[in-house]
């Protein structure tokens, strides 16, 4: 009996698996666990079913044209061929194809990044910008060769000429369409400044519009610096760009009309308003004009003398009633002021000396007391026409016999 290293076994086992056709481009429903994508861009999980695991690897060359990203616990069928790994001696799916079972790639991978982009807010409708009434200029990103730049140009013209279109053409499907598109925004955001954008393209199945779908662009929008609207495809077509936009547009004639006014429009309205204004104005200066006829018609202008000797007349009559109250007053003020005199001639000391009565002084300091004098003292008695000086003999107090 030979024997054989372990190597060799291996290596015998791979050769029969890959002479084996059935092994090779084998396609292999299961669900997905235990995935994971390693730094070099490799990802490793495993199919099972009821009963079975497969272990499988898909390399980065074909993992990074994934659109999705696998979950564990997702039905998904890989496609690829069966081999051994001789280091370890375990056979598993080499894949390269890897899509979801039940719903399309495209469609799964549109739901992730939708719900990856709105839990961090760029569709939230606080972040909407108002599109300018009268814009001057308009950027456009889409590509020069369609007919969506000819419908955008016509349908703007028509309706607001003096506009001006700047076109910034980029490839709009197929691979490099996504950078293209952002660098587009980017450009009209920083570079050019512009008053609007319109980004889009003609209709298309989902695999043509992809690029509007892609992370790049929808990030791209979110942080223009001017109002974009999206214009992708037809009325039925919604990619990932149409909610970070400001505004959508079901097509991207449309999206001409919601860029700019119409001139027609427009005209209409200054007519309706130059016909207001006009029509107040005028009422406005034929009220004026019946307050003047008013005021020219009032008896002040008409009979300007009789309303001067109807104030004379009154202004008499006022100066007369206040001529006759200052005399009452006159008079009250009068007899107050006789009254005050009689009291103060009542209290005179002149008046009453003037009865007989003296002043009887000591050094000039008057005397109210017997006290306040002296035996031999000299006083002085000050009369109404003169003055005695005498001397005290004797002093006798009220009582004294």
């Amino acid at each position: 009996m030979t024997v054989h290293s372990v190597s060799d076994v291996n290596r015998y086992i791979k050769d029969l698996l890959a002479g084996e056709p059935v092994l090779r481009g084998i396609a292999v429903r299961g669900e997905i666990s235990n995935f994971k994508r390693y730094p070099s861009g490799h990802c490793y999980f495993t199919l099972k079913d009821a009963n079975s695991a497969l272990k499988c690897v898909m390399f980065r060359s074909y993992a990074g044209a994934l659109r999705f990203v696998p979950q564990n616990g997702m039905q998904a069928v890989a496609g690829g061929s069966i081999s051994v790994y001789e280091r370890d001696g375990v056979y598993q799916l080499y894949v390269e194809s890897l899509l979801p079972e039940g719903t399309g790639d495209l469609a799964l991978a549109f739901e992730q990044l939708k719900e990856k982009l709105a839990a961090e807010g760029l569709f939230d409708a606080s972040r909407k910008r108002v599109l300018p009434a009268f814009p001057k200029k308009i950027g456009v990103v889409t590509s020069s060769a369609g007919a969506v730049l000819r419908d955008i140009y016509r349908v703007s013209k028509r309706r607001w000429p003096q506009v001006q279109l700047v076109l910034y053409p980029v490839q709009v499907q197929g691979e490099g369409a996504a950078g293209q598109i952002a660098a587009g925004i980017g450009f009209f955001s920083r570079k050019y400044p512009v008053d609007v954008i319109i980004a889009g393209r003609g209709g298309g199945s989902m695999e043509d519009l992809w690029a509007f779908n892609e992370e790049v662009v929808v990030r791209a929008i979110a942080a223009a610096k001017v109002p974009l609207i999206s214009a992708v495809g037809h009325e039925t077509d919604f990619t990932l760009a149409d909610f970070a936009a400001d505004v959508r547009a079901a097509t991207p004639s449309q999206a001409a009309e919601l860029a700019v006014p119409d001139r027609a429009e427009v005209r209409r309205q200054v007519e309706n308003l130059t016909g207001q204004l006009t029509r107040q104005m005028q009422g406005a200066i034929a009220a004026r004009r019946a307050r003047l006829e008013n005021i020219l018609q009032s008896r002040v202008l008409r009979e300007p003398q009789a309303m001067l000797a109807e104030r004379r007349q009154r202004l008499d009559f006022l100066l007369a009633g206040l001529q006759k109250s200052a005399q009452a007053d006159m008079q009250a003020k009068r007899h107050r002021l006789g009254l005050l005199l009689n009291r103060l001639a009542a209290i005179n000391p002149a008046a009453v000396m003037g009865r007989g009565y003296g002043l009887l002084t000591r050094q000039d300091k008057l005397i109210t007391s017997v006290r306040d004098v002296a035996v031999n003292d000299e006083l002085k008695v000050t009369l109404r026409d003169g003055s005695i000086f005498v001397r005290t003999l004797a002093i006798k107090e009220k009582g004294d016999r």
